[in-house]
C-alpha cells in the first residue's frame, strides 16, 4: 500500500481557500510570502520543545492526540499537555487555580461560556524563559499521576 504524504502546498501551510484559487494564486502567495504559516492550528516549535522536554522521563508513555483544534500530549493514558496556537494549555490541580492565576501569560480556559476547573491557557510570555517552560511541564507532569482518566468511548 502506498503511503499517502502531504502536498507542498499543505506542507507550507497553505489554508483551504488558497487551495482552491488555483495553482496560479498559490504561486503568487508563495512567491509574496503569503503562505498563512501563522494559521496553523499549533506552534510546530513549541511542540517541539514539548517533545525535548518530556523526553527527559523515559519511563513515562508518551503519545501525541490531535484535539482542541491542537496537539495534545497524553502521558501515560492521560491528557497532560497540549499545544493550542501559540499557548500551551495545561492540566493542573483544581486547587493550584487563585496562585497560578497570577503567573504572567495564565488564561483560564473556558467552554462554553464556563471556566474549565483545573485548565487554563499560558501566553507565551508565560513560558518563554525555560525556568518558566520548566514550570508549567513540571506542574502538568506533577498532576498527571492524581489526574483522572477519561471514559472510553466504544468504538462504532
Amino acid at each position: 500500500m502506498r503511503e499517502q504524504y502531504p502536498s507542498s502546498r499543505d506542507a507550507i501551510g497553505l489554508e483551504q481557500e488558497d487551495r482552491e484559487l488555483g495553482f496560479a494564486n498559490i504561486l503568487f502567495s508563495i512567491a509574496s510570502g503569503n503562505t498563512k504559516k501563522k494559521n496553523m492550528p499549533y506552534d510546530p516549535q513549541l511542540a517541539d520543545r514539548i517533545r525535548d522536554y518530556l523526553s527527559q522521563f523515559p519511563k513515562i508513555d508518551i503519545e501525541e492526540k490531535k484535539m482542541f483544534r491542537g496537539l495534545a500530549f497524553m502521558v501515560n493514558g492521560k491528557m497532560c499537555i497540549n499545544v493550542s496556537g501559540n499557548n500551551l494549555m495545561c492540566r493542573f490541580d483544581p486547587e493550584l487555580t487563585n496562585d497560578l492565576a497570577k503567573r504572567k501569560g495564565f488564561l483560564p480556559m473556558k467552554m462554553k461560556g464556563k471556566k474549565l476547573k483545573g485548565y487554563c491557557y499560558v501566553e507565551p510570555v508565560g513560558f518563554k524563559s525555560a525556568k518558566d517552560f520548566q514550570f508549567w511541564m513540571d506542574l502538568c507532569l506533577d498532576f498527571n499521576d492524581r489526574a483522572k482518566s477519561s471514559k472510553k468511548r466504544p468504538k462504532v
